[in-house]
């Protein structure tokens, strides 16, 4: 039997004659009531997304976390419970549904379906989620995308009085798309918060013959004060490591 694409919606399969009840209950195992996936399956965020989508009969809107990895935001875990614009109040365990008024222009298709621009995932993650995981997102939205905090503020003038804009007005003050990592939006986020100035991101560091000899995370440059995040790899991996020795000896002898 060819394995159907999935997540799929099981009496669609049927009535096509691509599968019987037997087969459908034997090889698959339910993604939410009336969808399904392969047995043993582990579906990443977007085919969760694809699967709560599919549940609304194809009329919601991916919103959230679920239009941000079809943006191609990254560090969104596979676990990610998915989020809808939906009328439908009583959604199954694991789909979330918002009742948000959505102007023409705050929509867009991919991938064959409805979904939020960049902008207005980005206004509705900012005015939603705690100030540290709202700046994590955005900051890798604007990475994905190129948006800029204007496209944000763009959307909340359009929605004067919605609930969340001082918690979004207090995340855009701190975002920065330069971030390449939760662990660097984090480590900006606690520098700023212990009183230092903005830092800029993705510094380049040239030689005296102009060449790019090594990228900071972030830093100051009227101060030539770099810091950086380093991930296990930069420990556990021979070449970084290396690497990253010849570039510590480097740096302090540039300055």
């Amino acid at each position: 039997m060819d394995q159907l694409s999935w997540p799929f919606r099981g009496t669609e399969a049927i009535g096509a004659g691509l599968l019987t009840r037997r087969e459908l209950r034997r090889f698959y195992t339910p993604l939410y009531p009336g969808f399904w996936i392969p047995r043993g399956a582990e579906p990443t965020a977007s085919e969760r997304s694809r699967g709560a989508w599919l549940w609304s009969r194809r009329r919601g809107v991916l919103a959230g976390l679920s239009a941000a990895v079809m943006h191609n935001a990254r560090w969104i875990d596979s676990e990610t419970v998915p989020e809808l614009v939906h009328d439908n109040r009583r959604p199954p365990p694991l789909i979330t549904v918002h009742t948000d008024t959505l102007l023409p222009d705050e929509t867009e298709l991919r991938a064959g379906m409805a979904m939020t621009t960049p902008a207005r995932t980005a206004f509705d993650l900012g005015r939603r989620l705690p100030l540290a995981e709202g700046v994590q997102r955005i900051d890798a939205l604007l990475n994905a995308t190129g948006l800029t905090v204007a496209d944000i503020e763009a959307v909340a003038q359009r929605h004067p009085g919605v609930r969340g804009l001082r918690r979004l007005r207090q995340t855009l003050e701190l975002v920065d798309g330069g971030a390449e990592s939760p662990y660097e939006s984090l480590t900006r986020l606690t520098l700023v918060q212990a009183g230092f100035p903005r830092p800029q991101t993705q510094i380049r560091v040239y030689d005296e013959f102009g060449r790019v000899v090594a990228r900071l995370d972030m830093g100051w440059l009227e101060y030539l004060v770099g810091v950086d995040f380093d991930g296990a790899h930069h420990w556990t991996d021979p070449r970084q490591r290396n690497a990253d020795v010849d570039r510590y000896w480097l740096l302090p002898r540039l300055g």
